[in-house]
């Protein structure tokens, strides 16, 4: 796609009053380049009145004070390995960056990115910065905690050296504004929060210089953010990160005349869209369940923040919380898994954990101190670094919260009417667990959509904790644009394409044009689901697509029946995508799935039985992503036909129990 035609379709999707703050912004930014409005020289901060620490044994605490339970030696050993130049960034492991690095360089690919002002490098053009994750994640600094991490759990100079070379190394070769480190405001805000955490652990020694480049650079840091809010179709998790890290940096720095307008600003945004960016019933409305854990972890962070500093969010912003939460259970199988609905980055606001407990995992044990949740602990399965670090008395708390008796069954929440999605199974929590999740939401948020993906009608299914019917993930998002547009594609999910499109129109990597419209025709807890999509509406011959599921618990059956109401003649495809590790045998129409001691039997008297893939490239089929920049090979079924008119197809799923593989 040419930028041209990326810019049509971005005009396509503002309102008049986004036009003209857009016209504004550009304004903003032909200003900055010129060196105007900005914070060169930041006043004098008052010093003494800094905010309380939201991390347990920081501040004053003496160096080897740890919250009990801390694995201080895997925290070591993460930062010995960065003081080694050894860095872990997406799907580079162990990756010889150097220390520091080089912050302008794309670690993947090379490239050295421009030292323009940052508001006008377009970040998006990979032959202009390389591949711009890449280079933003090492500069969120969660590396620059860990070291203090091990300062405070050691007493070592060493690391508190090395957290001082990293930050103000990061000074000197990204200097305000310039860079691609000044380009989104999202970036700065979760780069503050970091700070602020870096700093609760080194208090006290702070030496003067570097004390006073560091709040310089918070100043400027606090200063761009306030002027560079997303607004409008971009008012999405970006929005609320910016607000998280300009509240986090005005409660621990409360330095500076501009302070308490920051706090404020924040403050009042953030309590506004923790409401509004998420429903009533606790899913995000970006349709993606890794920005829902994002999404849940910047809210969590604000409040023990506020917490700490004698304050709190509103009792519906709480709630709301809880609810979300409580969606996160009701995905969450007993095996741990978690559907990989709409978009992912893998990335963390603040990772306090060498271990590396699951974000899921870590966010409901979070939940479990939070609002004394013996089901999120439970869920949880157990106590990790992240929260003993998060919560001072994590340990007594989570041992007050009782234990789920042996054999019980989980009761989650079966409907998520606002979000769009419904479960169907039977036995949850145990070993004979069916966990069906049926997606019937809006494609994504705003405008944009920009993180949902063409996934209408789908469902996952897991049986006993082993994944079966999947969601293939993301795997990219600025470059390669063939494999980001696959992985977000109708065809990369266990739902029905017609004549080769997407339900929804993809207009750019992250935004959508003509948006597939999903509603709900029935439910029935555990049994039963029926919805309808508008997406092929569009088509010379209109189509729309009914799905009705069926869950037979004593049977252990699924019925699944795609309805396509139509005239004309389209060609039809089925797709089913199954986890890793699932082997498969076709016989006519019919296909055997097994994996371990599960298995699926799967019978479809529609086309000429299943095509199957793995690791294909032509066409783009068979793969899974697990975690971003990484994809791996995996069974993809495919039913392909011809209709003639309205037709009703009918798959029948027999769930097995001792298969072998």
């Amino acid at each position: 796609m040419t930028a041209l035609a990326w810019k049509i379709n971005r005009l396509k999707l503002m309102g008049p009053g986004e036009v003209a703050w857009r016209v504004r912004q550009l304004a903003w930014r032909k200003a900055v380049a010129m060196g105007l409005g900005l914070a060169n020289y930041p006043p004098a901060p008052a010093l003494g009145r800094f905010g309380a620490s939201f991390l347990a044994a920081s501040g004053a605490a003496p160096a080897g004070a740890l919250p009990p339970g801390i694995d201080a030696a895997a925290l070591c050993r993460a930062a010995d390995g960065l003081l080694a130049g050894r860095w872990n960034v997406f799907a580079l492991r162990d990756a010889a960056l150097g220390f520091p690095p080089q912050w302008n360089r794309d670690p993947r690919t090379g490239m050295a990115a421009p030292m323009a002002p940052g508001p006008s490098i377009d970040y998006r053009d990979a032959s202009v910065v390389g591949d711009i994750k890449y280079l933003w994640e090492p500069s969120r600094h969660l590396e620059l905690v860990t070291l203090a991490q091990a300062w405070r759990c050691s007493g070592d100079a060493r690391y508190k050296d090395g957290a001082r070379t990293l930050l103000l190394s990061w000074l000197d070769q990204c200097p305000y504004p310039h860079g691609v480190h000044w380009a989104s405001s999202l970036e700065l805000g979760v780069r503050l929060l970091n700070w602020c955490a870096a700093w609760q652990l080194l208090e006290g020694d702070i030496d003067g210089d570097w004390r006073q480049r560091w709040l310089n650079a918070v100043y400027k840091h606090c200063h761009f953010i306030s002027r560079h809010l997303s607004r409008h179709s971009s008012a999405n998790n970006h929005l609320l990160g910016e607000y998280m890290g300009l509240y986090m940096a005005s409660l621990q720095w409360p330095c500076w005349p501009e302070s308490a307008r920051w706090r404020t600003m924040a403050e009042r945004g953030l309590r506004e869209q923790g409401l509004q960016q998420n429903w009533e019933d606790g899913v995000n409305k970006e349709q993606a369940v890794y920005y829902h854990h994002e999404v849940m972890d910047m809210m969590l962070l604000c409040q023990l923040a506020a917490r700490a500093n004698g304050s709190s969010f509103p009792a519906d912003w709480l709630l709301r919380l809880e609810r979300m939460a409580e969606f996160l259970a009701a995905l969450m199988d007993t095996g741990g898994n978690v559907p990989m609905i709409g978009d992912a980055d893998d990335a963390r606001m603040l990772r306090l954990d060498a271990a590396g407990m699951p974000p899921y995992r870590s966010l409901l044990a979070s939940a479990a101190l939070l609002f004394g949740r013996a089901d999120f602990k439970a869920k949880a399965g157990a106590l990790d670094d992240r929260n003993r670090w998060l919560f001072g008395d994590a340990e007594v708390r989570w041992a007050a919260l009782p234990d789920p008796a042996p054999g019980a069954a989980e009761q989650p929440r079966m409907a998520f009417p606002h979000g769009g999605y419904y479960l169907l199974g039977k036995d949850f929590g145990t070993p004979q667990e069916v966990r069906m999740v049926a997606d019937c939401g809006a494609l994504g948020y705003l405008s944009l959509a920009a993180h949902g993906h063409a996934d209408a009608l789908s469902f996952t299914l897991s049986m006993g904790g082993e994944e079966m019917l999947v969601d293939p993930g993301t795997f990219a998002y600025h470059t390669q644009r063939e494999w980001r547009d696959y992985f977000r594609s109708t065809a990369a999910h266990n739902t029905v394409q017609v004549d080769g499109q997407d339900q929804s129109q993809i207009g750019g990597n992250f935004m959508w044009l003509h948006k597939a419209r999903a509603t709900l025709l029935g439910h029935e807890p555990g049994q039963f689901f029926a919805g309808k999509h508008d997406g092929y509406m569009r088509l010379r011959d209109p189509v729309m697509h009914e799905r009705v599921i069926r869950f037979d618990a004593k049977r252990n059956t699924v019925i699944v029946e795609d309805t396509l109401e139509c005239f004309g003649e389209h060609e039809v495809a089925l797709h089913w995508h199954f986890a890793e590790g699932c082997q498969a045998e076709t016989a006519g129409q019919t296909l055997h799935m097994a994996k371990r001691s599960k298995g699926l039997l799967m019978s479809c008297r529609f086309g000429d039985g299943p095509q199957l893939y793995c690791a294909s490239t032509a066409p783009i089929a068979g793969w899974i992503s697990r975690t971003f920049d990484s994809k791996a090979g995996m069974t993809t079924a495919v039913w392909r036909g011809t209709i003639r008119g309205s037709t009703t197809i009918v798959t029948e799923i027999a769930l097995l129990e001792g298969a072998s593989s």
